[in-house]
């Protein structure tokens, strides 16, 4: 799992190509500033069952070979590189095979920052992974000289989501973008709040218009009401994706025991 942030700012690339494959997804992309072309390889996900162990390689090896262009490919490869990247070491050759394809294609993997694992069991006895990476080739890390990779808090996967972050930007400043959450569902009073609101509005003259307007002034509220009444709701949901976090850091160095109810 991870997120990546556009060169050169939110709009400051262009999709020219999609291709799907059996395990990846592929964009072929161009910047707008200076028109440097790359294909962004996104939602790899390695096979995890026996039968199709050898045809998720076999497919990277073919997506490496056939292209000329700079690569950015990430997500959840299902493959460690060696014994440093898991607690419990099983003895297989996909380890051997996986470095095999990096070293042909010079490719190189991005250093992630707070991490050593990325995945992890959820069951009594943990075992971490490291499953999830991101890998470029090197004109793609030459042309974005300031790219990092953070890992983010896991939330409610068994998946430390990574960010990457090329470091350059426009100077545009996007204005921050309207979201709900699934939990003011669950406030008492909520769903008669966005009647009401919806109610009071009449502007507008043709259908259309009318909606617009009522959904303008439902957002405009609800962003106001969200951030006088949810405060406290934040505030406990970062405390507790801290602790999360510090425990997932702890599990990587020490041996930690889930009480499963």
């Amino acid at each position: 799992m991870w997120h990546c942030k556009p060169p050169h700012g939110r709009s400051g690339g262009i999709h020219e190509e999609v291709e799907e494959g059996d395990f990846f997804i592929k964009f072929k992309l161009r910047n707008k500033q200076d028109g440097f072309q790359w294909f962004l390889v996104s939602a790899v996900y390695g096979a995890t069952q026996q039968e199709f162990k050898e045809v998720f390689p076999t497919e990277l090896v073919h997506l490496c070979s056939k292209e000329t262009l700079p690569m950015l490919i990430g997500c959840d490869f299902n493959i460690i590189r060696g014994s440093h990247e898991k607690k419990i070491m099983l003895t297989d050759k996909w380890p051997f095979l996986f470095n095999a394809i990096i070293d042909a294609f010079n490719l190189r993997e991005l250093e992630v920052s707070r991490r050593r694992f990325t995945w992890l069991n959820n069951l009594e006895v943990l075992t971490l992974e490291k499953l999830d990476r991101i890998l470029s080739c090197t004109e793609w890390e030459l042309k974005f000289l300031h790219t990092i990779v953070q890992a983010l808090s896991r939330e409610v996967s068994n998946h430390t989501p990574l960010f990457l972050n090329t470091g350059e930007t426009t100077g545009v400043v996007n204005p921050p973008m309207f979201k709900s959450e699934l939990g003011w569902l669950l406030r008492e009073g909520f769903f008669d709040l966005v009647k009401d609101t919806w109610l009071s509005v009449h502007e507008g003259h043709a259908p259309l218009e009318r909606w617009q307007a009522k959904v303008r002034r439902l957002r405009q509220y609800l962003r106001g009401w969200a951030k006088n009444v949810s405060g406290a709701y934040k505030k406990e949901k970062k405390l507790l994706l801290n602790k999360l976090d510090t425990l997932d850091k702890k599990a990587e160095n020490a041996h930690l025991w889930i009480k499963m109810n």
